[in-house]
């Protein structure tokens, strides 16, 4: 059967819950431990503070454990891999776990060496082990749809060549892919028990049971390095309410509308980054409801 499309009812509950999200995080200000990549690591922090959480961006080995453990939510990124980073990678994964923490791990160019596939096996292999009667420690999957389907493929035996960390040509969201992917990503979630976020031009959003299909953002962003990470840096923000779907959607959605906006009257790459920032730290819920382009599929 073929899966359609409906619009998003701003009444529906998971609309509410990324209100109610919005509003709470800037309250609480949580703590939101972030181990990215130097490239991106100051825009990550203060997409957090834009968010109106608190970033912390420890990195060392000898004391990730004990910052993961006071922290609302842990951000995992894997786009310049040491020796250091991977072990923390790990260690926070861990700590994590154990205290069920949400997580969101950003599986950044996991189709482009081997290094990067065995570490995102290491760590769903981890997490395996500290499983519960409420089900596996929360989690968010984030990647390009390419890398997501890097991780689909290993676990079947197969390999995808990917160059770089750009997505491939062929993995696009389109009125004919649409419902393939959607099938693909939430059997994926399912098999997880996590939620998928695949980025692109069209993000997609979803676990075993909802699926939601965001059309917010600018070819602009494209000018600037680091956007991906950053969308990861939002998310995080907002999951540190601790629910994974809407603080997804949210990361995604915000992130594109802000995208978009900040490419009008457009004067180039350096004074765009700046502009992305301040739309970040100044949107509102009404600026969500106002701009929002987003889509659920049913089958």
């Amino acid at each position: 059967m073929t899966g359609h499309l409906e619009n998003l009812n701003k009444e529906g509950s998971i609309w509410k819950q990324m209100e109610k999200i919005m509003e709470a995080v800037p309250e609480k200000a949580p703590l939101i431990h972030c181990i990215t990549n130097p490239i991106s690591i100051h825009d990550c922090a203060n997409v957090v503070l834009a968010a109106g959480a608190r970033p912390i961006m420890a990195e060392h080995p000898e004391e990730v454990r004990e910052i993961t453990a006071s922290a609302a939510a842990l951000a995992l990124n894997l786009g310049n891999i040491t020796d250091a980073r991977r072990a923390s990678v790990l260690l926070s994964g861990e700590e994590a776990a154990r205290r069920r923490i949400p997580v969101v791990l950003d599986m950044v160019g996991i189709g482009c060496s081997g290094l990067r596939r065995s570490l995102v096996r290491g760590f769903l292999e981890m997490r395996k082990t500290f499983a519960d009667e409420n089900g596996l420690p929360p989690l968010i999957l984030k990647g390009n749809l390419s890398e997501i389907r890097v991780l689909g493929a290993m676990e079947q035996g197969k390999t995808i060549a990917v160059s770089g960390v750009d997505a491939r040509p062929q993995d696009v969201v389109s009125d004919e892919t649409r419902d393939e992917i959607a099938r693909e990503l939430r059997t994926l979630a399912a098999r997880h028990d996590a939620v998928l976020m695949a980025t692109g031009k069209t993000d997609v959003i979803t676990d075993e049971s909802h699926t939601f299909f965001v059309d917010n953002g600018s070819p602009r962003l494209a000018s600037v390095t680091g956007t991906g990470c950053m969308v990861t840096a939002l998310t995080a923000a907002w999951l540190g309410e601790g629910r994974l779907l809407p603080a997804a959607l949210l990361g995604a959605v915000m992130f594109g509308i802000s995208g978009e906006l900040a490419a009008e009257d457009w004067k180039g790459s350096g004074t765009y980054q700046l502009r992305l920032m301040d739309q970040l730290s100044v949107c509102t819920w009404k600026t969500i409801e106002t701009y929002r382009k987003v889509s659920v599929w049913n089958e």
